[in-house]
């Protein structure tokens, strides 16, 4: 009977080791607890919508990311560590992007490309902030979506494009009269419009209307282009998304109505609107820092792959989402940070080297990063000519 009971003590003591996890088990908890990780890779999330109205934005920064990845890990990777990315769609919802984080997070995400839009964005830094991840952005152009130490982006920021689409317009004569049409309820449209019309007083351009819609007025655009006709607006300045530019473009020309029509990035993507008639868009201007027509090879590379692989040509989206996992590249191998760092060292490392790397990117060349997160690179402009993006001068 003293043996069967021993024999029982044993096994029982046996249960219970296994249940609670034996000392390997427990290292890798506490590793998981502390934010760091024992993988050879470095965990990459990234996040945008594929689904939606905006889906165009986050499938195209998810597809530049993912060749930028698959280019970095077949040279051997990142000092010899391999680029494990996992991508989450948000919808361009905030509350939706926030979840997508938290199941980025448990998956072991230790830097985040993210997010493509501005307003999930501004909700997401706040998570980052907390866990004090490394933040890199492909395309949220708010101030307030890279507002914390963590955070930085790729794009031009609302301000900038905002100052740069009025200095083009004005250095290039495009025109005399100009009437601005936005959404006064979006953060991004509001703030390029803010910047353009103070940038437009020093360039000496007479804006002779400034016309607002809302998210809930977004389909009928009559009465802002009546008013801009009749003040004879020479050109229309629409710094909003590739959906409702479509419609104003619709619009405009069935009300004979035959204006220069000037963008910003989040137009690109007007050629893919379902059912529109792209032949509208011919001679429609876009301040954008990617052309896939430009002739230098790390474009022509770069596009020959994506049409490729995904079959269409690529958008300044894309571009931006290539150029955010090479900065990663550049950025880690100029701080030495290994996977096996705890995520908030990482991000320690990481945005104390951003303001002393250089990036040759297919959205600029000679790319620099303030301490506050912002690029400096020279805006581009492009035209839509025969179907397709066209640089200009």
């Amino acid at each position: 009977m003293k043996k069967f009971l021993s024999l029982a003590l044993v096994a029982v003591m046996a249960v219970s080791a296994a249940a609670c996890g034996g000392p390997a088990e427990q290292a890798a908890t506490d590793s998981e607890a502390s934010g760091s990780s024992n993988s050879e890779v470095f965990k990459i999330g990234g996040i945008g919508p594929t689904t939606g109205n905006t889906a165009i934005y986050g499938i195209s920064a998810k597809n530049g990311i993912q060749i930028a990845v698959d280019e970095i890990n077949e040279a051997g990777g990142i000092n010899g560590y391999q680029l494990d990315y996992q991508f989450e769609d948000d919808e361009n919802d905030s509350e939706k992007s926030v979840n997508a984080y938290n199941t980025l997070k448990d998956n072991g995400m230790q830097i985040l490309i993210g997010t493509v839009t501005t307003t999930p964005c501004i909700s997401v830094i706040e998570k980052t902030k907390e866990d004090n991840m490394f933040q890199l952005t492909p395309s949220a152009s708010a101030v307030e979506a890279i507002a914390t130490d963590n955070a930085f982006r790729i794009c031009f920021s609302d301000p900038n494009q905002g100052v740069a689409a009025a200095q083009y317009i004005g250095e290039h004569d495009l025109a005399s009269k100009i009437a601005i049409i936005y959404d006064s309820s979006d953060t991004y449209s509001t703030g390029i419009y803010e910047k353009f019309k103070e940038e437009a007083a020093n360039q000496g351009l007479d804006i002779v209307a400034e016309e607002a819609f809302t998210a809930d007025s977004r389909t009928d655009f009559s009465v802002q282009l009546q008013k801009a006709k009749d003040e004879g607006a020479e050109l229309l300045f629409l710094p909003f998304y590739y959906t409702e530019a479509s419609l104003v473009l619709t619009q405009a020309a069935s009300m004979n109505y035959a204006p220069m029509f000037f963008g910003v990035d989040g137009m690109d993507g007007i050629l893919t609107v379902e059912n529109f008639d792209t032949s509208l868009a011919e001679g429609v201007m876009l301040l954008t820092p990617f052309a896939a027509d430009s002739a230098d090879m790390l474009t022509q590379n770069f596009v020959s792959k994506y049409e490729e692989k995904y079959g269409e040509t690529p958008t300044q989206f894309a571009a931006d989402g290539y150029d955010c996992v090479y900065t990663l590249k550049a950025a880690i191998e100029e701080s030495g940070v290994t996977p096996d760092m705890s995520i908030s060292d990482i991000c320690e490392a990481l945005k104390t080297v951003m303001p002393k790397i250089s990036v040759d990117g297919l959205t600029g060349s000679g790319i620099t990063w303030t301490e506050d997160g912002e690029p400096s690179k020279e805006p581009k402009a492009v035209v839509i000519k025969d179907g397709a993006y066209a640089a200009m001068d």
